[in-house]
């Protein structure tokens, strides 16, 4: 039972990145909670709830062309109906005439309903952006 969690927590994931990386940030908001925090990089500062979690995102993508996004060391842990999981990621990205390379970590906790899993929690560790001449 244990795998089958794991593999729709990864699922999960895997549709949420499709829906931001396509465009469509909107598409994530069945896998989201309806209070679910956003704890900026650092812990600066936190977003409350799905409507500004997708608003980051929108934002984001309206102002960003994405050249560039890889993901790896994907690592679930699932303990009942909590879930914690994390990747490495990689992305190159062009605002404003300008690219950047922002590398980091993603940290995502789920929760459990019915066959769904929903994040109820996610922030950036490790995160560096620079410039890319």
């Amino acid at each position: 039972m244990s795998d089958n969690k794991n593999h729709i927590v990864r699922d999960s994931l895997r549709r949420i990145n499709e829906a931001w990386l396509s465009g469509q940030p909107e598409k994530m908001k069945p896998l989201l909670d309806e209070k679910i925090v956003m704890t900026f990089p650092g812990f600066v500062g936190r977003s409350e709830g799905q409507e500004a979690f997708i608003a980051g995102y929108t934002d984001f993508c309206g102002q960003a062309l994405m050249i560039s996004f890889q993901e790896s060391d994907l690592q679930v842990d699932v303990s009942g109906a909590t879930a914690v999981a994390s990747y490495a990621f990689e992305m190159t990205y062009e605002r404003n005439g300008d690219k950047y390379l922002s590398k980091g970590r993603d940290l995502w906790v789920f929760t459990q309903r019915q066959d769904e899993w929903v994040v109820v929690w996610r922030t950036m560790l490790d995160l560096t952006e620079e410039p890319v001449p």
